[in-house]
């Protein structure tokens, strides 16, 4: 599986964090100035194309979990995920979900976040983005969340994280 290369600086990024994606900004609790100041017009522009540029790489990953190729999506993962799951129990796990939801019958528009977590939090520390798809299975009638998450990794790529259907 091919990583995408961030289009955006991680300053950016961050500063976007609490701004991209939300409707609101998160509620009373204080935030850096950087990530309450609006975004300009160039900021905001590049915010959309990062976030079609990683729905389109959550698509395909998901493209590729349809057709039963989870372990390439673990091979092409982030090393955060690599240690947190080995390939077999990725499969395993992916296989099982997806054997009691069926196959997906529609996947609605995707929702895209942004999060920063430090060092000694539950997820390891960096910088993520999550594209969660509204998504309807055959064996499933109301649609559940089904999410992809990226890492930016130390070499400043985008790479799987996770995956789950709740």
């Amino acid at each position: 599986m091919k990583s995408l290369r961030i289009p955006m600086s991680a300053a950016l990024l961050v500063a976007c964090a609490s701004t991209a994606g939300a409707q609101q900004p998160p509620p009373a609790a204080p935030a850096p100035a950087a990530a309450q100041a609006p975004l300009t017009p160039e900021q905001q522009a590049q915010v959309e194309r990062q976030n079609a540029e990683m729905s389109a790489a959550a698509q395909q990953v998901l493209q590729m979990i349809d057709a039963d190729r989870a372990g390439e999506v673990w091979d092409g993962a982030s090393q955060t995920m690599k240690t947190a799951v080995d390939r077999d129990t990725f499969i395993r796990q992916l296989a099982t979900d997806r054997s009691q939801l069926g196959a997906p019958t529609r996947r609605d528009a995707p929702a895209v976040s942004r999060s920063q977590f430090q060092a000694g939090e539950s997820v390891p520390a960096g910088i993520y983005i999550n594209v969660a798809f509204p998504t309807t299975f055959a064996a499933q009638p109301q649609p559940i969340r089904e999410l992809v998450s990226f890492r930016l990794d130390e070499d400043r790529t985008w790479r799987v994280s996770g995956y789950s259907v709740r």
